[in-house]
């Protein structure tokens, strides 16, 4: 009787996107484009860190033999980081007391909002806003780089977050202000 196939697919809930790509496919000089966005998951989802170390093992147990020739390596990379030792988290506080994972697709991902309507607007998807996301574990062994790795499937934006990399919202930025224009002058006579 065969066994069964570990699961390598996750759903995250509830986790933060930044570097967000997943409308258009975005490329370094030289690679291949790619849809991809990073996730920021905070450390104190248990149930989350447990279900990417599951899936992460149920990866490397598919992969040792097609992979690794049989033996985990030395060293394994994951995708799975700690954002509190590897970046600069007082220059960027969202990341503090977060793990983050890099995951893109050769494929558009399927992207719904929480109505569970597909969208492609901007105002729905940009770096800072929160979403449920479909994840692929999967080993590699490539150019001497060995590890568990990531694919993106699909994307289910939740609620808006403030916008990462220093865009701001228009409401944000004019709150303060109130219109003066009476409706019968032309400000530029």
């Amino acid at each position: 009787m065969a066994s069964k196939p570990s699961n390598t697919k996750v759903i995250l809930k509830n986790v933060r996107l930044s570097y967000v790509h997943l409308l258009e496919p975005d490329a370094f000089e030289g690679q291949e484009p790619k849809y991809s966005t990073m996730l920021i998951i905070p450390k104190t989802d248990k149930k989350a860190i447990a279900d990417i170390k599951a899936a992460q093992q149920a990866a490397l147990e598919a992969g040792l033999s097609s992979k690794f020739g049989g033996k985990k390596p030395a060293k394994l990379k994951t995708t799975l980081r700690d954002a509190d030792e590897e970046l600069d988290t007082d220059e960027n506080p969202e990341f503090a007391g977060c793990y983050f994972m890099n995951v893109s697709s050769k494929t558009k991902p399927g992207i719904l909002d929480k109505q569970k309507q597909a969208t492609e607007s901007p105002d729905d998807v940009y770096s800072g806003v929160y979403a449920n996301v479909s994840l692929n574990f999967y080993a590699y062994n490539t150019a001497g780089n060995r590890g568990i790795s990531a694919g993106l499937n699909n994307v289910m934006v939740l609620g808006r977050g403030d916008y990462l990399g220093g865009r701001a919202s228009a409401e944000s930025d004019f709150e303060e202000f109130e219109a003066e224009i009476d409706d019968d002058e032309d400000m530029f006579e």
